[in-house]
Formats: C-alpha cells, structure tokens, sequence
C-alpha cells in the first residue's frame, strides 16, 4: 500500500514483517485472545437478543454492582485480554508501538479523539433515540448504581476499561494480526466493525447498527493512521458523555 500525503508509513508496522511465527500460530493466537475478551461478549449478545424481548426492556451498559471494590476488581481484571495482547507483542518483539501504542504524540491523538467523538457521539445519540422509539432497542443505563459518591468515579473507570479492551484488541491488535496472515484492509475492517456490532446486540439492533458504523470507520482509519490512541480517547469520551447526559437527562429520555 502506497504512502498518503501526511501520514506516517511506519516502516517499522508493515504487515508483512517477520513476527518469527508461523500463520497457524498467529491464528492460535487471534483466537484465544478474542476468545478470552469480546468473542464470548458477541456470541451471549446474540443468544440474548434471540430469546429475549427488546421493545420496553432495560439493559445496562455499565457494572451494576452496588459495592465500590467490586467495581474496581471489575475494572482490574477487565483488563486482563489488554494486558495479555501487549505481553504478545513483546514477545514478538513488537512491542505497543507494534499496533500504534506508543505515547510520542500525546496532543495530535487528544485533539484526533475529541474529533472523532463529536462527530460519532452526533450520530449514535440520533441512532439510539431512533432505534428506541421504533422498539429496534432497548433502553440503555450506561451508567454504575446511582446515589454514591463513587457513581462518576466508577463511570469513568468503565468507560476506561471499555475503550481500552474494545480499541486495543478490536480495531489496533485484530486488524494488525489479521494485515500480517496476508488479509486484505477492507476484509480486515469488515471482521472488525461486525465483531464490534455483533457484542452491542445485547442492546437491540440498534446498537448494532451504531457501533457497526463506528467499528467500521475506526478500522477503517487505523489502517491509514497506524495509531490507536485516538480511538482510545474517543471511546472513553463517548462513554463518559453519555453517562453524564444519562445523569443529568434520564428524566427527560424516552422510557426513563
């Protein structure tokens, strides 16, 4: 694939560079990794959505545990498939910097992901209400039990450990993975915005259609940009914005 104008080619994350594994483990290796985050997430959100209702339910988006330390051990041990990944890529000899992990532009990936959180953040709060009024989606609580002082605290913590697993491991480690066993971008885009709608079914479909459109575009762009902090920023954003308008309008939603 061809340099574009301002972008960085990042000799150093081809594609077909020599990990020193063989295809068959590398493909070992991109299933248990998703086997252990967001695959189980999909398939329980598709065995949900085919035996439960969607017109007037409520599902939540966040860890409903009424205990603080519970939240936090969530949060920990949520993060174990990101941990697992970046242990992968030093031992490949990659390293974070191999799926566009390195910090060495700190303000370009901020102002990136604030970008990107406006225009995705537009779209899906239309998306949502649409989907909700047509009975195409449940009604989501994206927020911990209200009423605590740690409630905000706790958000925040979700929305982190969400982005993190979500864009490290969906978009940044998938598509990589999937560019070095010889896939093509628009294969590798495809696998990673339907991953990303299929576990937001337990939402209704139309959570499905939003985060398929994000899932996409955020793909999508990862294979120009090779950088992933952007998405991070965006994610956690998204999910703390919508937390705060959930705080400050539930009264004022449809269903709430």
């Amino acid at each position: 694939m061809g340099t574009r104008p301002g972008l960085d080619p990042r000799p150093d994350l081809d594609p077909s560079a020599d990990l020193g594994l063989d295809r068959r483990t590398v493909r070992e290796e991109v299933v248990v990794v998703l086997m252990l985050s967001l695959l189980a997430s999909a398939v329980y959100a598709i065995i949900d959505l085919l035996t439960a209702p969607i017109a007037g339910v409520y599902v939540a988006a966040a860890d409903q545990s009424a205990l603080l330390a519970t939240q936090i051990a969530h949060f920990v041990f949520g993060l174990a498939p990101v941990f697992l990944v970046l242990h992968l890529l030093r031992r490949s000899r990659e390293g974070a910097r191999g799926i566009g992990l390195d910090a060495d532009r700190p303000a370009q990936d901020l102002g990136r992901g604030a970008l990107l959180f406006a225009i995705v953040g537009t779209l899906g709060v239309g998306v949502y209400l649409l989907s909700v009024q047509l009975g195409a989606n449940r009604f989501v609580v994206p927020v911990p039990p209200l009423h605590h002082w740690w409630t905000v605290p706790a958000l925040v913590l979700n929305a982190v450990e969400a982005a993190l697993k979500e864009e490290v491991i969906v978009v940044a480690y998938l598509v990589t993975r999937l560019r070095q066993l010889g896939w093509s971008d628009r294969r590798s885009v495809a696998v990673s915005g339907v991953l990303r709608g299929a576990y937001h079914l337990y939402q209704g479909f139309g959570g499905f259609t939003g985060n398929l459109g994000m899932g996409l575009l955020f793909a999508w762009m990862f294979t120009r940009t090779r950088r992933a902090w952007p998405f991070v920023v965006a994610h956690v954003l998204l999910d703390v914005g919508a937390g705060a308008g959930y705080l400050l309008f539930r009264k004022h939603l449809p269903g709430f």
